[in-house]
């Protein structure tokens, strides 16, 4: 895992120095050493941060050159089957000088050029510039675990893994995309190639990038996407145990490929059937397992301590765990400053926490971040399934008429408000935006220059949506290319690279999310009174038999709690009503706040508003 940073364009580059001081924002990335290369002619420039995982010698420094000095790269990441592909490629008559993954991407492009792609299985993002053909191709893995941001101007393009490094060129553009806030303050997040810079954009996942230096062209395509959904025939009871016996082969050999490192290795071990699945999988494959929790001593409803230990105790697992207080208000700042772009996300919270408590024992952890969206595991799945067996079958007009009177007459943060107004939206094909923070309506009272705002969220939203005829199937395909990659792999990207620790996502190898949306018929996923059907029945067949398949309980944090008075409460309205220099309208803002006070569900309402203002202090765009 690492932090890269470049810049190609036609002419050579006058100033250097951002380049550098770019890299060194990300330092967190990897503090195990850095490098820069510049090509000859000097059009050409990548930086690296390294946190050596995979063969720690030198010969694994990057920025690296293949043996014929054509080909130059800087990768963050992991390839899980690296080995089997230099096996492949020293069969074709390629030399290594390394063991790295790094080194097998460039034997690999160099054989098979951009398909190369393909056949790498892993989180990835990486720039190659070829210097015969004087091309930089970008790359970014199938799910998006790894980031990369980058910048068109003119014939040069610019790329980094957070924006942090772009923005220490003086010459990009601070200006906020106001298409991209309003899709935040919809959504929670921003979605696709968007950036909250107008300059900026997004690599998004399962794509790639080539820029010809020479014409100063540039082109994106989608290299992979998912695969089209299973046949909703019938399944068998043989039909059934041989995917769940195919799941459990894909899985464990994920997880094994996953547990691959030359340093320490632990796993988040939540108590959920996803990481305690993982802990079972490396039970087998390796004979020591470490593992990591957090409790919340004082808020059961959060704390999930006794369900690892059972899982921990059962596998014999050396086990830590860390415990969360209340008075980490001054964490916000420091992540608002390392997320780039700001997020609707409290949980990166106990994310940060966690990360920091691993990174004292491990470099490396793996988690179960995937499980929700591949197998049905949100409880707005059986909910939405529930909704178009029963008020789906109302008149469309009644419908509408419902969802317009709950806009107006419910404040923001009343318990079922989203729901209501989710009764606008035709279940036949679209799907309807349950975590909806501010309606139009809202977020027209929000922002303070209305005039210059147009309620665009959405629609962008709208266009999203997958064309298929099963509403689930639209509802786990949307969060997977969006929720997932947007707000799950961002949190957890910026908070564990924060503490210089990488964590691997098994779930997300994509032989078990091909596995998962093209054979898992939608039955075996979630129905209207289950969810994670068939994950739940492999953790019937190797869990213990006490543990609870059942019971669902997010990664979060009692943050409603927290509001109702103490220094979180202080904190929140102090950034929020403190300054004359906010985006927002201090009427609404302070509606917002009292609507929270008053017991209504505007807590992450809130926590989006503080982390847009606090990125904003700090990046003062």
């Amino acid at each position: 895992m690492c932090g890269i940073i470049g810049i190609a364009q036609a002419h050579p580059v006058a100033e250097r120095a951002w380049l550098l001081a770019g890299r060194d924002a990300m330092r967190h990335r990897g503090p195990d050493g850095c490098g820069e290369w510049w090509s000859t002619d000097g059009c050409v420039g990548f930086g690296h941060r390294r946190l050596a995982v995979i063969d720690l010698s030198a010969a694994g420094a990057q920025p690296m050159t293949d043996p014929s000095g054509r080909l130059h790269i800087v990768f963050n990441g992991e390839i899980y089957n690296f080995a089997d592909l230099r096996q492949q490629l020293a069969a074709k008559g390629h030399a290594f000088r390394s063991h790295t993954d790094t080194e097998v991407v460039l034997a690999a492009y160099h054989e098979w050029g951009s398909d190369c792609l393909a056949r790498l299985n892993g989180m990835f993002a990486f720039a190659l510039y070829d210097a015969e053909r004087r091309r930089l191709f970008l790359a970014r893995d199938r799910a998006g675990e790894k980031p990369l941001f980058y910048a068109l101007s003119g014939d040069s393009l610019r790329f980094a893994s957070e924006l942090k490094g772009l923005m220490a060129d003086p010459l990009l553009s601070r200006e906020i995309d106001p298409e991209a806030l309003d899709c935040y303050l919809t959504m929670g997040f921003i979605p696709g190639e968007r950036c909250i810079l107008r300059a900026g954009r997004k690599l998004p996942p399962g794509h790639a990038l080539l820029f010809d230096l020479d014409g100063a062209t540039s082109q994106v395509w989608r290299y992979w996407r998912l695969p089209e959904p299973a046949a909703e025939s019938g399944t068998t009871i043989a039909a059934e145990a041989q995917l769940l016996d195919e799941l459990e082969t894909l899985l464990s050999d994920a997880v094994r490929r996953q547990l691959v490192a030359d340093v320490p290795v632990g796993i988040l071990l939540s108590g959920g059937v996803d990481s305690s699945l993982i802990t079972a999988l490396a039970a087998r494959a390796v004979r020591k397992v470490r593992t990591f929790t957090m409790r919340f001593p004082g808020h059961g409803g959060f704390d999930e301590t006794e369900h690892a230990r059972l899982v921990a105790r059962h596998f014999a697992t050396e086990h830590l765990e860390l415990e969360m207080g209340d008075s980490t208000v001054e964490l916000l700042p420091l992540l608002a400053r390392q997320l780039d772009e700001p997020m609707v996300d409290s949980s990166i919270i106990p994310t940060y926490l966690i990360s920091q408590l691993v990174r004292r024992h491990c470099t490396v952890a793996l988690g179960g971040d995937g499980g929700d969206e591949l197998f049905g595991g949100y409880f707005h799945y059986t909910r939405l399934l529930k909704m178009q067996r029963t008020v789906g079958r109302l008149p469309r007009p009644m419908r509408l008429s419902l969802a317009r009177t709950a806009g107006h007459l419910l404040p923001l943060g009343f318990r079922g408000r989203n729901w209501l107004q989710a009764l606008a939206v035709d279940l036949e094909d679209g799907l309807p935006l349950i975590a909806h923070h501010f309606d139009s309506r809202s977020r027209r009272q929000l922002i303070k220059d209305r005039n210059e705002w147009r309620p665009v969220g959405e629609d962008i939203r709208a266009r999203s949506v997958p064309r298929t005829p099963s509403l689930l199937e639209r509802a786990t395909r949307w969060d997977f290319e969006n929720y997932l990659a947007e707000d799950i792999l961002v949190k957890v990207d910026r908070a564990s690279m924060l503490n210089s620790l990488e964590i691997r996502a098994p779930l997300l190898d994509y032989r078990v999310i091909e596995f998962a949306f093209g054979k898992v018929p939608l039955h075996l996923r979630a129905t209207s009174n289950d969810r994670k059907i068939l994950l739940k029945r492999l953790a019937a067949r190797i869990l213990p038999p006490q543990f609870d398949r059942r019971r669902k309980q997010g990664f979060s944090i009692p943050l409603a709690s927290w509001l109702r008075q103490g220094p979180w409460r202080r904190f929140f309205r102090e950034v929020l009503l403190g300054s004359d220099t906010s985006l927002f309208d201090r009427k609404a803002l302070a509606h917002v706040l009292d609507g929270q006070a008053k017991g209504r569900a505007n807590s992450e309402r809130l926590f989006a508003l503080v982390m847009l203002e606090l990125w904003r202090r700090e990046y003062q765009p």
